[in-house]
């Protein structure tokens, strides 16, 4: 798939902002709004951009408890476990990974009670033999 600079420029700041308008973003670019329109729909249509979402302010995210949780698990049930913890919308993102674990899971919760929650949840799930959790106490920066 052939992406070139302009796409990498608006991908850029549609990562930064995904509600910027259309006019704005020609504004940035140096593009006709026609031509930034015409290339959102081209990138969605490729699967580039799969879909928009949102970005928590700093505020709100530091009133609430992240973590990474590393999931060690039966190979043959890795389906099933994504499956399962998917349908748990306080896990944002599982990723399968190499080393001592097979999965990680990026947990954000309310409270360190709807943590425990999530936690016990996620170890009860079937083909889960372990887990270890490291609570994120600050971000440094974030992209």
């Amino acid at each position: 798939m052939i992406i070139d600079g302009r796409d990498k420029a608006l991908l850029a700041l549609l990562a930064t902002n995904s509600r910027a308008s259309t006019a704005e973003l020609a504004r940035e670019l140096g593009m006709s709004r026609t031509t930034v329109s015409s290339r959102m729909e081209r990138l969605e249509k490729r699967g580039v951009i799969s879909g928009y979402t949102i970005r928590y302010s700093e505020d709100y995210d530091r009133g609430r408890i992240q973590a990474h949780v590393m999931i060690s698990a039966d190979p043959k049930q890795a389906n099933n476990i994504a499956t399962a913890l998917k349908r748990n919308p306080a896990i944002r993102a599982l990723h399968a990974i190499n080393g001592s674990h097979d999965m990680l899971a990026i947990v954000n919760a309310e409270s360190t009670h709807d943590l425990d929650q999530v936690l016990d949840s996620i170890g009860n799930t079937e083909g889960i033999h372990n887990t270890r959790s490291s609570i994120i106490l600050s971000t440094k920066f974030k992209r």
